[in-house]
């Protein structure tokens, strides 16, 4: 009231000025502004984070009065870079600043609920049972199961103690486990960067139990599939700051200041050391604006643009005028040079060419060229002279027992294997005087020509036939001669890439205005990018790479992830910055961001998350083969196989359903699975103990008993497993590489169109146009 009457005689306050009259004292009541300055106030300071889904686990000031937080600022104390980078400060953004609105807000549960009807019915039975048999007794009874089970997802909650709940949870997994096994106990949790301790409060239980860990980053489609596929790894990337190491920056499909606001200065400050950044989106999204130029491919056809891209960077660079730091990397750091066998194929017009196989290895030749060790994983190639080699590095060098005599060369090292002499292989088998190569017409196949209602396509027909340079070598020898036809990666690669050699006869394009597959031209019909904008870029992010030796970077994000043929789009990408030399440099490479998935202490922290403290190996499984099988939905795929099957592959070889080749790679150890028996583990370990196990078996065919209904198959016994595509492969047990592949899928030994699951392993390594740095990866296995 007071304040209303000061305000009534605002004009018969007395006044006093001050500063000749600039100024002047009102006297008025000034006490409103306390609540202003009481909404502000607090105790203490305390240091904490946000376990949003961002991840990025910025470090906040939170202002604390009472028990409550009042406000947040973020936190100047991170450890300083190197005096020529920026801090990694300040990191936060609106959205952490406005996280302690959630703390109070009516819509958060603050206590645990219950469904109403199943409460009862457990208290009900407690006043007379102890806690696991009052939840047999529930579950037990099929009229009291569905009465609170047919009303899910119409809420019907009620408030609960913490206690009565952990009594619940802690009754049902005893009962589960011992009516039923331990593995029939699952439990699931979005990724651990977003609170270690949490995740591995309930990781560390499930495995103590011996219960299911699901997992995460592959489930919600933030993992990219050509990561294990390519290298064996789980995006292996770098950190945020090392954006501004590079000269050439590409955000591809990656909405940097808004998915990764914390970082996003290094990629606005890089501008300023005269870096150049292209966006790739569909939209003019936040990045666009950053941006020195802005591409804007219709959605779901970077692959198309990718390998455009890749046309223009193999002809300027590896043909018209050879790089010479893009020819010493990719001899001595990818499979470029390693040799690929080619088979006779019948085509589907009748014609007869030659399609790639798989990698020539040790193994193939009878002495196994003196490789004891794992011949079937050691690839091979030719050195400047001609002669056939065991280049280090293959993944058949990482496995073996104690004391081989390959051991220590897992490396990349320019050595021959067998007398650690210096090596430079092969690239094209046209290389030096040599005679005995040829050409020959080699089939690839072609997936842009597929009609589609909501995609422009090119037709091509589904198969290209190329020219490819070859050479006939012999395995054997003399008396035991055996020979085979090869061709080295890079010049398969060339052919596929459609880059005119001036070879017989070859289908490549003339120049880039040529409607030929995978010319700047022909990528213009399905992208809708000018072709000159692909041609300046492509040419621009070579040239920086070429004279900074790999400082171009793409930054990759989900939106390309989440896309059925997402692989496809990475392989492309991956392929220009294999042939740049960026893989594994400072300032270069891919970097891909779908949140903040690395954990610094993760050594230390998956003892305490998997309980490997007690027991070893947890068990673990893949969250969408879980819910595939489990939930039914493989009972309403509507995608055929022979959907996506390559031309160049025998229909009559790869029939069945989707399911079926989950239960194959499941049967041969590819891809963890639970439950794995109908029958409880535990009962199968006292049987075992009572000599009561009788295994049997047949010679014509065996039963695979499983858990899941789905995955009960009877399956004919083989010598040869399948590859995650159901075609078949020899099986070299502990392998652990995993399978490579260009952007459109062009070993049809694969015999499939688009392999979107990177967690199963193939039999046998394959070849492509990528980095040879296979790596061993304990993620899946």
């Amino acid at each position: 009231m007071s304040h209303f009457l000061d305000r009534l005689t605002w004009f018969q306050q007395p006044r006093e000025s001050f500063a000749d009259g600039h100024g002047q004292v009102t006297n008025e009541d000034r006490s409103w502004e306390q609540a202003y300055r009481d909404r502000w106030a607090h105790d203490k300071i305390v240091r904490s984070t946000h376990g949003v889904n961002c991840t990025g686990s910025c470090s906040w000031k939170i202002y604390v009065k009472g028990g409550i937080v009042t406000w947040e600022t973020q936190q100047t104390d991170y450890p300083r870079t190197r005096w020529d980078m920026p801090n990694h400060e300040p990191r936060g953004c609106a959205r952490g600043a406005s996280y302690s609105w959630y703390l109070y807000s009516a819509n958060r549960v603050k206590y645990p609920l219950v469904r109403g009807r199943l409460l009862k019915l457990w208290r009900e039975a407690r006043r007379t049972l102890p806690p696991v048999a009052a939840w047999a007794s529930l579950v037990g009874d099929e009229q009291r199961r569905k009465s609170w089970q047919e009303v899910r997802g119409l809420g019907g909650f009620a408030r609960s103690s913490w206690d009565e709940v952990n009594e619940i949870v802690a009754a049902s997994n005893i009962h589960t486990i011992q009516k039923h096994g331990p593995d029939r106990v699952i439990g699931f949790s979005p990724i651990p960067a977003m609170s270690m301790v949490s995740y591995a409060a309930g990781s560390r239980y499930l495995s103590l139990i011996g219960g299911v860990c699901m997992s995460f980053y592959d489930w919600y489609c933030d993992l990219p599939p050509s990561s294990p596929q390519i290298w064996g790894e789980q995006t292996d990337v770098p950190e945020s700051a090392d954006w501004y190491n590079s000269n050439y920056i590409i955000a591809w499909g990656s909405n940097v200041p808004q998915t990764r606001t914390p970082d996003a200065h290094f990629f606005t400050e890089v501008r300023y050391k005269g870096t150049k950044t292209v966006a790739i989106t569909p939209d003019y999204s936040e990045v666009a604006k950053l941006a020195d130029l802005w591409m804007h491919p219709k959605q779901g056809t970077d692959a198309a643009l990718a390998m455009a891209m890749g046309h223009v960077i193999l002809k300027e660079f590896y043909f018209d005028q050879r790089s010479e730091y893009f020819d010493d990397y990719a001899r001595r750091y990818t499979d470029l040079p390693m040799l690929v066998m080619l088979k006779e194929q019948v085509l589907p017009n009748g014609q007869t060419a030659l399609v790639p196989d798989r990698y020539v290895r040790a193994s193939d030749f009878n002495g196994k060229l003196g490789q004891s060790n794992n011949p079937e994983w050691k690839t091979l190639a030719f050195d400047a002279e001609g002669k056939v080699v065991v280049p280090k590095g293959a993944i058949g060098f990482r496995w073996g027992p104690d004391g081989r005599p390959d051991a220590g060369q897992w490396n990349l090292e320019a050595r021959e294997a067998r007398g650690n002499a210096d090596v430079k292989l092969k690239l094209s088998v046209l290389e030096g005087e040599n005679k005995e190569a040829s050409t020959a017409k080699v089939a690839f196949p072609y997936f842009g020509g597929i009609a589609h209602e909501h995609f422009p396509h090119s037709a091509h027909g589904d198969v290209l036939v190329r020219t490819v340079p070859v050479q006939r070598i012999r395995l054997g020898k003399a008396g035991e001669e055996r020979h085979a036809t090869v061709a080295t990666v890079f010049d398969l690669q060339a052919a596929q890439y459609g880059v005119p050699r001036g070879l017989p006869m070859e289908y490549a394009a003339k120049n880039y205005d040529e409607d030929t597959p995978y010319t700047p031209a022909w990528q213009e019909k399905i992208t809708g990018v000018p072709r000159q904008q692909v041609i300046t870029v492509a040419r621009q992010f070579a040239e920086n790479a070429h004279k900074t030796h790999g400082r171009s970077m793409v930054i990759i994000g989900a939106a390309m992830n989440h896309w059925y043929h997402s692989d496809m789009n990475y392989r492309g990408v991956i392929n220009m910055l294999m042939m740049c030399g960026c893989i594994g440099q400072s300032g270069g490479g891919w970097a891909h961001y779908v949140g903040q998935e690395k954990l610094r202490p993760q050594t230390g922290w998956t003892a305490l998350a998997f309980a490997l403290d007690w027991i070893r190996p947890p068990r673990q499984m893949n969250s969408t083969s879980f819910f595939y099988a489990h939930t039914d939905q493989w009972r309403y795929e509507k995608l055929g196989v022979e959907e996506v099957l390559s031309p160049l592959a025998d229909p009559a070889k790869y029939k069945g359903s989707l399911i079926d080749y989950n239960v194959r790679a499941e049967r041969m150890g590819w891809l963890p699975s639970a439950p794995q028996l109908q029958t409880n583990p535990l009962q199968v370990v006292k049987d075992a103990k009572g000599g009561d196990v009788r295994t049997t078996s047949s010679s014509r065919s065996r039963t695979a008993r499983s858990g899941c209904p789905a995955r009960t198959r009877t399956i004919p016994p083989t010598g040869r497993a399948t590859c995650s595509s159901g075609a078949p492969t020899s099986w070299a047990p502990r392998a652990r590489a995993t399978s490579t592949s260009s952007s459109t899928c062009w070993a049809p030994r694969t015999a499939c169109r688009a392999r979107t699951s990177g967690l199963t392993r193939p039999s046998q390594p394959r070849w492509s146009g990528t980095t040879r740095r296979l790596k061993a990866s304990s993620t899946w296995w």
